[in-house]
Parts: structure tokens; sequence; C-alpha cells
């Protein structure tokens, strides 16, 4: 009897840590991994006050708009991937803009038919419909515990009374110094038209005013109303196309997480109009067959170029809005169609993207994203992208609203196989029409299998997705949170040709025996990307937060 108890208790223990069933056990600690410390105490103060990881998502996200304006913030949008523990419940809250209804396919072209320089990035035409302010109602009403004005009240409090300056947020106003120069977000981020010194208080008190009205009166705060008048008035008079009726008819979309799998590893991820969760899954699936850990390094990297190359091709060809266009996700995520594609792959030669089908090549000629990861005592999960796109996005901000606007048309294909500001090509699927949610490279995902989990995503355009394959990998082969988040980094995405990286990611005698094998190889010349990350090992209970050293962020277990 005493064998079968025993038996019995191993059985109920190993079921315990089986994925799927993690909302039989808690972490005990809450963990959360962002861009900023004074974010990551938003989300912190609202967890003391009894909220779950949902609300504390809100609270994050209006604090990144506050401290982190270059990135995200209530004039963009972002996805939300959520895990409620009590019952298993995973859900992503599609927050992506959409296009103004009055937009159309050809909007960004000349008279003879080709893109006009800067109109899709730097002007009023480029703003989408924002969806951050609507996600705020939508994560804190049908997922959190407070009220939205307590969640919101961090961030509140921070536009209000400031917030120091810091390196990150300092090289990005120097980028985009002459642009926000020319508008009334001169007013708010520079001193006399000067980037100011590190330490200076910055403060927003016109943001403060817009998160306050959000917190008395819901999306009628935002999206209707004074505000909704001020924002459309000010667009248009900068020759933008947004209507009241844009703005009330914003409506955030729930949508089933992608699941795929890596060996004994299940990875959730963003499904479409991200782009990540499907090339994530996609990749995965072509490079399960080859043993990675048994790899030199050369081929190792070789064979994740060559899934990268394929996924982004398939990017280009097939994903878009999935309310506008079919996106056949089941058959981009089958382990069938990895079969095929693997089976063009040479172990000893790069394959030349312009022997793909589909797409056709073409010549070519600095990004903002914000990421959060959050892990309450109860087991609830969220991992969150935001963006405005672009450094400040647009770089514009209507007066009295305290709103940077997006520049996030960009992200459409304005014509037939011309690249967007991230050199991404794309085709019919993503092209312009009223209404719709242009495609992104975001991917909030995490990971799980018998032996714990991973929270992870970065910022950084297209190079998001290979920053999360890589990160996923790590993880699976027994890399802790810090190490994840600092990997040195190496990117392809189908088009341009050639692998970027990082310089402290190849050893000399690596790129040329990776340029041996036909691939062409670029330094980015800077370190890139700012990956939160958040672990759980099951067995141990312990739980790490780790934030990039690329940037200025914490990661801090509670």
């Amino acid at each position: 009897m005493t064998g079968f108890r025993s038996s019995l208790i191993r059985v109920f223990a190993l079921w315990l840590f089986l994925p799927g069933a993690t909302a039989a056990i808690t972490p005990q600690h809450a963990a959360i991994a962002s861009a900023h410390p004074l974010v990551n105490a938003a989300g912190y103060e609202v967890l003391e006050a009894g909220g779950n990881a949902f609300d504390a998502a809100v609270a994050v996200s209006a604090a990144l708009a506050v401290v982190e304006p270059n990135a995200s913030g209530l004039g963009g949008g972002g996805f939300w991937l959520l895990h409620r523990a009590e019952d298993g419940f995973e859900v992503m809250v599609d927050g992506r803009e959409r296009a103004p209804l009055a937009a159309s396919a050809n909007m960004f072209l000349d008279s003879a038919g080709e893109p006009v320089p800067g109109l899709s990035r730097a002007t009023a035409l480029a703003s989408g419909i924002p969806g951050e302010p609507a996600a705020f109602v939508h994560i804190s009403r049908e997922y959190g515990r407070l009220p939205l004005a307590r969640s919101l009240a961090p961030a509140i409090r921070l536009a209000r009374q400031g917030f120091p300056m810091y390196p990150r947020l300092q090289g990005g106003l120097k980028f985009k110094q002459q642009q926000l120069a020319s508008n009334h977000a001169g007013s708010v981020f520079l001193i006399n038209g000067q980037v100011p010194e590190l330490g200076q208080v910055i403060r927003n008190p016109e943001l403060a005013d817009a998160l306050e009205l959000l917190a008395r009166h819901g999306r009628e705060g935002f999206y209707a109303g004074e505000q909704a008048k001020k924002l459309v008035d000010g667009i248009r008079e900068l020759g933008g196309i947004w209507t009241l009726q844009d703005l009330a008819d914003y409506q955030v979309v729930e949508r089933p997480p992608i699941k795929s799998r890596y060996g004994d590893v299940t990875i959730t991820g963003a499904p479409p109009p991200s782009a990540g969760g499907v090339a994530v899954a996609n990749a995965l699936n072509i490079l399960g067959p080859y043993k990675l850990p048994e790899l030199d390094s050369v081929t190792r990297t070789h064979v994740m170029v060559e899934a990268l190359r394929r996924a982004f091709r398939d990017r280009g060809q097939y994903l878009g809005d999935p309310d506008f266009v079919a996106v056949p996700v089941p058959l981009l995520t089958h382990p069938f169609y990895a079969d095929g594609q693997r089976a063009g792959i040479r172990l000893d030669k790069a394959t030349p993207s312009a022997d793909l089908p589909g797409l056709s090549p073409w010549q070519a000629k600095g990004t903002d994203t914000t990421h959060f990861s959050i892990l309450d005592a109860d087991g609830n999960r969220v991992s969150a992208t935001m963006s405005l796109n672009f450094w400040f996005g647009n770089g514009i901000m209507i007066p009295d609203t305290g709103v940077v606007l997006n520049n996030e048309m960009d992200d459409f294909s304005v014509k037939p196989g011309v690249p967007d500001g991230f050199q991404l090509v794309g085709y019919d699927a993503n092209a312009i029409a009223p209404g719709k949610r242009m495609l992104s490279s975001m991917t909030p995902t995490w990971a799980e299998s018998d032996k714990g989990l991973v929270i992870l995503g970065t910022p950084g355009g297209s190079r998001i997705i290979s920053m999360v394959l890589q990160g996923v990998l790590a993880w699976a082969e027994g890399a802790n949170a810090s190490q994840i988040a600092s990997l040195p980094r190496f990117h392809h995405q189908y088009l341009p040709d050639l692998i970027s990286y990082e310089e402290s990611a190849f050893s000399e005698a690596e790129i040329q025996a990776l340029e041996a094998m036909g691939h062409t190889l670029k330094p980015v010349g800077r370190r890139y990307g700012n990956m939160e990350v958040i672990t759980w090992d099951y067995a141990s209970g312990e739980v790490q937060a780790a934030s990039d050293s690329r940037g200025d962020g914490e990661g801090r277990v509670y």
C-alpha cells in the first residue's frame, strides 16, 4: 500500500508541473520586467493595492506612456497576451492601430504611382487610429480586480510630478530633436529647443489630464468628447484624415493565441495582425529535427538563418489583418509545411532569397517599441508589446492633449514589393484599406514545459522575431533570465538577403565560415533590442526577472 501511495504522489506531483496544469501551483512571488524602474514601481504599487497581473499591466502600460514616450503611449497601440491562472484561459488583446476610414491603397503614392518619401512616416497622414487607451479600459474591465482609476493613478502622478531624464530617452530626443521642435512636442520634451541634461525633470501635465479623462470616463474620455475633438481638429489642420467617427468606431479585438511545439516545449505567441507568432512557430517547426545543441556554432547559425529566411518570406506573402484577408495560419504553423521548407535547406550552402518562390527581390535603398513581462503571485501572466513605430512615432503632439502620434501607417505595404521603414517587403495581404489593422512584428510570447515557464518579448522592429526566437531556444536549452536578456543577436528577414548582427555575436572565424557558405554578413554597428524576461522554475519555485543590459530597465522579483 505504501508503494502504491508513493507512486500516486509522484504521478500527482508530475501533473502539477505539466503545461496547462499550472493553475494548480502558484509562484508565490510577483515579478515585473520593463524598460524603466519607475514603471516597475507603478506595477508593483497596483499589485500591493490588491490588483492582479492584468491591473498591473494597465499600470505598467500607462507608466511607459509617460516615462518612455519615444516608444509607446496613448497615441499608439499594442498586443497584450494574457494567461489567467484560475482556469488556464488565454487570449491576446489586440489594441493595434487601424487605418482611418478615409485611407486608401494609394494614399502615399505620387501621380506616377511611386511612394512619396517621408509621407508615410513624418506627417499627420502617417498616424493610424490609436488602440492603447481602449485596451487599458478593456483589460481593466474584463480581467482586472481594481477600478481603472486606481491602475492609472501611478502614471498620472508620474506625468504631473515628472521623472528624471535618463540616457535612452535622451538619445531618442537627440535623434528626433528637429522634428519634435517643429511642433507642440518641443514644448514638453525640450528646453528652449534643446535636449535636457541627464537628471532634468520631465513633466507632461497635458498627458496627466488625458489619463485622468480616461480614468473618469473610460473609453469615452479619449474616443469621444473634447479630447477626441482636439485630436481630430489638430490632425486635420496638419493634413491628416482622422474623423470623430474613426475614434468612435475603434474597438479592441480578442484573438486566440497561436500554439506551437518545439520538442517538449509549448510556445504561446501572438496571432495576426502580429506576424511574430506565425513566424516563430514556423521557424521552430523547421528547426526541430536539427537538434541544435548538437550542432557546431556555424551550422547552428546557418540553419537558424535559413529558417528565418523562409519565415519572413511567408510574412510578406501571406500575413495581414485576419479581419480583412484570409491568413492561412493552420498551414503556415503546421509541422508538415515546415518539412517541405526544410527540404530545400542545404547544410553546406546558403539559399539565395531570390531562389525562393513567391516574392520578387528588390534593392534596398531607428526604431522604437517597448515590451514588459508580468507574473503575479497567483500565476497570472502578461506579455505585452506596444509601439508608436519609429522613435516618437511621427514626432507630432497635438496641443493640449499630451499625446504623441504614431506613424504605424508605414507598416502597411504602401506599394507591392516596396520596402517599409524596416526594409520589410509586403504585398496585397498587407495593403492599406479603410479600418484595417497594419501587420506588426511585435511578438509577445511565453514558452512552457514540465520544468517551467519563460515570459519574454522586446522592441526592435523586424528584428523582434529573431530575438524572440533566440530567446525561446536559449531558455529551452537551460539559459536563465539574465542570459536570455543579454544574448548577442543576429537577424535575417529574407530581404535584404544578409545577416545583420551585433559585433559580439560572431567570432572572425565564424564570419569567414558563414561567408564561405554563401551568406552575406553586415554588422549593425550598435547593440539593439531591449528584452524583458521572467522565468519560473516549477520544481524549485524560483522566479527570476531580467531587463536587457542594453537599456535602462529593471527586472525585479517581489
